[in-house]
C-alpha cells in the first residue's frame, strides 16, 4: 500500500502578538533615526517626495478652495500610502541583512514583489477613506444654515466632526499599522495581514496610543517647520514602524517570500 502523502499544516488565521512595554514606541523612533542614519540619501529622498505630496495638497486646497481637489489628491496619497510605507521597510531590511541599500532594489520591493498584495490592501484603505469622507458630508447639515453665526453654534458640528475623523482614522491606523510590514516580511494576504495588526493593536492599546500620539506630535511639528522636518519625519516613522513590527508579531509560522530582500533571515538580530 502506498504511502498518503502529508498534507501541510494549515496556516494560522492570525499571526500571535507579544506585549511591547509603554516604552517600546520611543525605542522604535530610535531605531528609524538610525536606520536613516545609515542610509540617508535613499531615505531622505523618500521622505522628500511624501513631502511634497502633503504639502502639495494642503496648497491647492486653500489656493483654491476647492475640497474635489483637495480629495483628488488625498485619494492618490492613500494609493501611494503603501508602497512608501514598503520603500521604508525594504531599506531597514536591507540593512538588518547587512546588504548595501540599493535604491531599485527598494523601488523594486515597492511596485513589482508585493504590488498585488499592496493593491489589495489599498482598496482596503480607499473604502474606509470614501466612508470617512461621505460621513463628513452627511453631518455637514449641522453646520448653520446662515452666514452669521458664531463659533457656539458650529460646536455640535466640530464634535460630530471631530468623532467620526477620530474613528475612522483609528480603523485605518489600526489595521494597517503591522499589516504593511507583515506583507513585506512574509508571504501573506492582505486580510491575514490586517486582522493580525488589530490583534496586536488591541493587545497593546497603551503602547500603541503613545505610538500614535508620536506620530501626531511628528507630523505637527513637520507642520509649523514649514514641512522640513517631515522630510526626516516620515522616513523615520516608517522606519520605525518595520522594527515595532518584529518586536511584536511572531509571524514565524508563515512561509518567507521565494524571492526578494525578506527572502532570507536578518544576519542583525536574527530571527
Amino acid at each position: 500500500m502506498s504511502d498518503i502523502p502529508k498534507q501541510p499544516e494549515p496556516l494560522p488565521f492570525v499571526a500571535p502578538s507579544r506585549h511591547v512595554p509603554l516604552s517600546a514606541p520611543w525605542r522604535w523612533f530610535k531605531l528609524g533615526f538610525e536606520d536613516i542614519k545609515s542610509a540617508p540619501q535613499v531615505s531622505l529622498g523618500i521622505g522628500l517626495v511624501l513631502t511634497i505630496m502633503l504639502l502639495s495638497v494642503s496648497f491647492l486646497a486653500w489656493k483654491y478652495g476647492s475640497a474635489w481637489i483637495m480629495f483628488a489628491f488625498l485619494c492618490g496619497f492613500v494609493f501611494m500610502a503603501p508602497a512608501a510605507c514598503i520603500s521604508t521597510y525594504a531599506i531597514s531590511a536591507q540593512l538588518q541583512r547587512q546588504e548595501r541599500v540599493s535604491f531599485r532594489r527598494t523601488m523594486r520591493a515597492c511596485f513589482v514583489r508585493y504590488l498585488g498584495t499592496e493593491l489589495v490592501f489599498t482598496l482596503v484603505l480607499l473604502l474606509i477613506f470614501l466612508l470617512w469622507a461621505r460621513s463628513n458630508s452627511v453631518i455637514s447639515i449641522f453646520l448653520p444654515a446662515s452666514g452669521d453665526f458664531k463659533v457656539g453654534d458650529m460646536m455640535l458640528y466640530i464634535g460630530l466632526f471631530t468623532g467620526v475623523s477620530l474613528f475612522f482614522s483609528g480603523m485605518m491606523f489600526t489595521a494597517s499599522q503591522f499589516a504593511l510590514p507583515m506583507i513585506m516580511h512574509r508571504d501573506v494576504d492582505a486580510i491575514t495581514a490586517a486582522v493580525t495588526s488589530v490583534n496586536a493593536m488591541m493587545k497593546n492599546k497603551l503602547a500603541m496610543l503613545i505610538w500614535g500620539l508620536i506620530i501626531i506630535g511628528c507630523l505637527i511639528l513637520g507642520v509649523l517647520t514649514g514641512g522640513l522636518l517631515l522630510i526626516v519625519f516620515i522616513p523615520a516613522i516608517g522606519h520605525a514602524v518595520w522594527h515595532g513590527y518584529l518586536e511584536t508579531i511572531d509571524a514565524s509560522a508563515y512561509p518567507r517570500h521565494k524571492h526578494g530582500i525578506t527572502a532570507t533571515a536578518r544576519t542583525i538580530n536574527p530571527e
